[in-house]
């Protein structure tokens, strides 16, 4: 197990744009971070601005920018939590229209924003053109199901008690569920334990232990809590996002 490095979410995002930078790949690096968008955490501006350090041309593409229409997205009703895990998120989506694209043997014309869900109709925006060292952070939830081919994922994981302090109340009856479906579905913490195993993974979390000193603001290297940062690095040539 890595020792505990305190870290400001600056930090943090230092952190996860030195793990980029090392990687050396024929075609933009593809980077998930993956967790509930109210959970304290506003990791990928943060990420863009430190990729700027390493001269990375970044595109943030947000998950709420990918949802599926409302005919479809709310089919059976705004709070059922199994249609919030299986039928909002516009999976094929993010494949064609950005991660194929930036991937292997990929055109590198990546689509920042397919859907808006306020308008519930095609945002028409215009594709950007990445370059082969660039980088395309997709920012959203329930992304390491292993449907999306990822080069690097950042996992912000909530114990069920810290949900349910931090979801927004009229999302909870819908939300809750879902992501308890999805630790016990995906399992996505317990995933970089078992990669830790082998060393392909470094592992964040707010403190060493539960009575650390180290003030809440702050994140360490050693993912032992439930309130964790998980930073996977998926070797060269797995692309299936496991």
């Amino acid at each position: 197990m890595i020792a505990p490095r305190p870290l400001t979410v600056e930090g943090v995002a230092d952190l996860v744009a030195d793990r980029v930078a090392a990687l050396r790949l024929p075609h933009p690096v593809r980077v998930a971070i993956d967790g509930p968008p109210w959970s304290g955490l506003a990791l990928a501006p943060l990420l863009a601005s430190a990729l700027a350090t390493w001269a990375r041309t970044t595109l943030v593409v947000r998950a709420t920018d990918y949802l599926r229409p409302a005919s479809l997205r709310l089919e059976r009703g705004r709070d059922d939590p199994d249609a919030f895990y299986d039928d909002w998120l516009d999976v094929v989506g993010l494949r064609r229209e950005v991660l194929e694209p930036a991937g292997p043997d990929g055109s590198g014309r990546v689509l920042p924003a397919l859907w808006d869900a306020e308008r519930d109709r095609a945002t028409r925006a215009s594709y950007v053109e990445l370059p082969a060292d660039g980088v395309v952070v997709v920012d959203g939830w329930f992304l390491l199901r292993g449907e999306l081919p990822l080069d690097l994922t950042v996992h912000v994981a909530l114990s069920p008690v810290a949900r349910g302090r931090r979801v927004p109340p009229a999302d909870a009856t819908r939300e809750l569920p879902a992501y308890d479906r999805y630790d016990a579905q995906a399992r996505p913490v317990e995933a970089y334990f078992r990669r830790e195993a082998f060393g392909h993974d470094a592992l964040c979390s707010r403190s060493a232990r539960p009575n650390s000193a180290i003030p809440r603001r702050y994140w360490s290297q050693c993912c032992v809590l439930p309130t964790a940062i998980s930073l996977a690095s998926i070797p060269p040539g797995n692309t299936g996002g496991t």
